[in-house]
């Protein structure tokens, strides 16, 4: 499950996904909108035995590679090496900033940089080149923090698909898209001379467990950051259909970074029902558990679920997960 870092409530939040039966919960990292992850991760840590712990997703540009080792290293250590960490090119950190995403180079470069650090030789991997070395703090007893790369254009999923070792797509639910965006990683893994069945695979997906009505409202804020992920994605060869060509592109040139991610966005207004019905997954349980079934059987390991948008209120966002938890968890 993904969140946010809130002070005083992450403990509780963690606590409650695990008792709920999830197998990780993801913190995202925006220095202007939440709180630290990772001093929340540690603070999660101790209210939890189980669930993973990580962030979704840091960056190469706020924080250097280094620093980003050292953080989910602790945060290893001290939860009983149950971190894991997420690391993309950068959203809302650095647009809030007036920044720009790192570049495919630089960030391939950093996910090297950041398996070194981190304790990892990249001996498997061809010529790899880095002057990273292992963190010399780090226990040999504990096992290595596992670089999971979200990613959704083609160059960033060769990327994850060869430099990382988790491959978690931000591409919705759409099942052509991922399918697509699966086959892509298995070839650029076997053009690299690694074996394609041995990375992890998965998809953020926005998730709201409602009646129809109401769950189409209660992701269309967070969903149009996905969206517009999936408009970039498009310029550099994501498939799309001509029906949401015009959708996407007017989330881009609309959108707003002061409201990233509210429901009231100029962008969220944009997306229309259709579009979100099929781009998340809105509706009552029972609808949604053979959409969740078809994504795993593609091949993916896991979703993460992005539980409705930052605006929405907290009652209903609560109502949502225990729904999902308890009607579609158990059947998987």
């Amino acid at each position: 499950m993904h969140g946010f870092p809130n002070v005083g409530a992450t403990k509780e939040w963690a606590a409650r996904a695990e008792r709920e039966g999830f197998t990780g919960v993801l913190l995202a990292d925006s220095e202007t909108l939440v709180a630290d992850p990772y001093v929340e991760l540690t603070l999660a840590a101790t209210a939890t035995k189980r669930v993973q712990l990580g962030v979704a997703v840091t960056n190469p540009v706020t924080r250097h590679p280094a620093v980003t080792a050292a953080a989910i290293a602790t945060v290893h250590a001290e939860s009983g090496a149950r971190a894991v960490l997420g690391f993309a090119r950068g959203d809302s950190a650095l647009r809030q900033l007036s920044l720009k995403p790192a570049s495919v180079r630089v960030f391939e470069q950093a996910v090297i940089d950041l398996r070194r650090y981190l304790g990892d030789p990249m001996s498997s991997i061809g010529e790899v080149t880095s002057t990273a070395a292992p963190l010399s703090w780090l226990s040999h007893t504990v096992s290595r923090v596992p670089v999971d790369v979200a990613a959704t254009g083609p160059e960033v999923i060769a990327v994850g698909a060869v430099f990382g070792d988790r491959l978690t797509f931000n591409l919705g639910a759409d099942v052509e898209r991922l399918r697509w965006a699966i086959a892509h990683a298995r070839r650029a893994r076997s053009a690299a001379g690694l074996d394609p069945d041995t990375i992890s695979l998965g998809a953020y997906v926005d998730v709201a467990c409602a009646p129809p009505g109401e769950a189409v409202g209660m992701v269309r804020g967070s969903a149009s950051i996905f969206a517009q992920f999936l408009a970039e994605g498009l310029r550099s060869g994501v498939p799309v259909s001509d029906q949401d060509k015009p959708v996407l592109e007017a989330v881009a040139a609309a959108y707003s970074e002061a409201q990233h991610g509210q429901s009231t966005a100029p962008q969220a207004e944009l997306l229309p029902d259709d579009f979100l019905q099929r781009f998340a997954l809105c509706g009552p349980a029972d609808t949604l558990l053979p959409r969740v079934r078809q994504l795993r059987d593609l091949g993916l390991d896991r979703i993460v679920v992005v539980p409705a948008s930052r605006d929405v209120d907290a009652s209903a966002i609560d109502a949502s997960i225990s729904a999902f938890a308890q009607g579609v968890i158990p059947s998987l």
